[in-house]
């Protein structure tokens, strides 16, 4: 997982042009972007650290191309209608669709369970979060095998930096 994250780090750095830094991420949170950085806290194991990257940048690409993706980036959505869900379901899918097709632009082509396993976990954790407004231990919603993601084109887009998640919200 070590060697996936160095390479995939490199790439999004190469690539994209888009720094990842590592660093202390304001509690309770385990991950932050901007538009033009991702940031993962230094606490965090490898396996959570190399998912968090593709995730937060699959929403840099959203943040970056669709102003309502980025307006629904930006809140918590305590007790959410059908209907956000459903909102929510699409925005998180992309992202992790996104982060699918970064994996294997970077030559990463042999993790496409775990990604899609571990991008099931945390929706459902995130969605849990939501409904209930308590964090449960994230592994207690692991659930092999979730369906394969399917990658998606990533836009072409330039990183503009438009507001920390912190700033905003994250769960």
């Amino acid at each position: 997982m070590r060697q996936v994250f160095n390479v995939l780090e490199r790439y999004i750095e190469d690539t994209y042009e888009i720094p990842v830094r590592i660093r202390d991420v304001p509690n309770p949170f385990t991950g932050d972007l901007d538009g033009a950085e991702i940031h993962v806290d230094y606490a965090e194991d490898i396996e959570s650290a190399l998912f968090i990257i593709a995730h937060l940048f699959g929403h840099t690409v959203q943040w970056n191309t669709s102003e309502a993706a980025r307006e629904l980036g930006y809140r918590l959505y305590p007790n959410p209608s059908d209907e956000m869900k459903k909102k929510l379901v699409e925005y998180e899918t992309e992202a992790c669709r996104y982060s699918m097709q970064l994996f294997h632009q970077a030559g990463i082509d042999d993790l496409d369970q775990w990604l899609s396993d571990y991008s099931a976990c945390d929706f459902r954790f995130l969605m849990d979060a939501y409904v209930t407004g308590v964090k449960k231990p994230f592994k207690s919603f692991w659930q092999t095998p979730s369906p394969l993601l399917a990658p998606k084109a990533i836009p072409p887009f330039h990183p503009k930096k438009w507001v920390s998640r912190w700033e905003g919200i994250v769960v």
